[in-house]
């Protein structure tokens, strides 16, 4: 395998930065990380397909799709986008990084969305489940992987995604939980879930306790994401700044 190019500018691009429920119109989670060698979503929530062409990015130039937890707001656009991928006949072969289970996890949405339509086995797919802590290891990116707090069930992690020189570090869905401060040090770019303004959720976090534990995040630049109507209805009192679809960022 080549080795990644350490010196590359990565480019990522906010495909959705909305909640389960499109609050303020805004796209389930997605984000396209492009480098010079690779391409690859973080999360595939289910507008993605829209959402990746609104952008004018194509699916079968995506090398890698890195999912969080098993919440059809960050995988259940992976039946779509394996239709669209499987009509490309110069696809590149696409590696899924996921829990454990993909597989049939989405076989099944395939056979209740589109019986008869796809079977994986027939497409250049290739599987690798994660458990929690654990370093995945590419050609073009190496991800590490933390337990966080969110619906046991779904299987929830934060990752570190290592592109060359460049670390841009996501928290998934989680409500506040020390594992943060390890995703996040000293990443390019920490991504994370700030669901409500003040309200507390179990499973998600607020803009006022992830205040406090600001001083304990060393990473150069933070990015909130996944807000509910709570959070966007007090955006004029929120200091951080924050992903919305279609936000670029180039980290050189």
């Amino acid at each position: 395998m080549e080795q990644m190019n350490k010196n590359q500018s990565v480019t990522l691009t906010v495909i959705g930065s909305g909640d389960a429920f499109g609050s303020g119109g805004r796209l389930n989670t997605c984000f396209h990380v492009q480098a010079a060698d690779c391409q690859l979503l973080i999360d595939c929530g289910a507008t993605v397909l829209s959402g990746l062409k609104q952008s004018g990015f194509r699916v079968g130039d995506i090398d890698a799709i890195l999912i969080t937890h098993f919440h059809g707001d960050h995988y259940g656009g992976l039946p779509f986008f394996l239709l669209d991928y499987a009509r490309q006949q110069d696809a590149k072969p696409l590696t899924i990084i996921s829990p454990p289970g993909a597989k049939p996890r989405i076989q099944s949405l395939l056979d209740l969305l589109y019986p008869g339509s796809l079977q994986l086995d027939t497409l250049a797919l290739t599987f690798i489940a994660y458990q929690p802590f654990e370093v995945v290891e590419t050609a073009n990116f190496v991800v590490q992987t933390f337990p966080v707090i969110h619906v046991a069930a779904a299987l929830p992690n934060a990752f570190r995604i290592q592109l060359g020189k460049h670390v841009i570090s996501y928290s998934g869905d989680t409500e506040w939980t020390p594992v943060l401060v390890d995703v996040a040090k000293d990443a390019d770019l920490f991504i994370c879930q700030c669901n409500y303004y003040e309200k507390d959720a179990k499973g998600h976090l607020n803009y006022r306790t992830l205040q406090q534990h600001l001083p304990e995040l060393s990473c150069k630049k933070i990015w909130l994401t996944h807000f509910d109507v709570d959070m966007l209805a007090h955006m004029e009192q929120v200091e951080l700044e924050y992903a919305e679809d279609g936000k670029q960022i180039t980290i050189a």
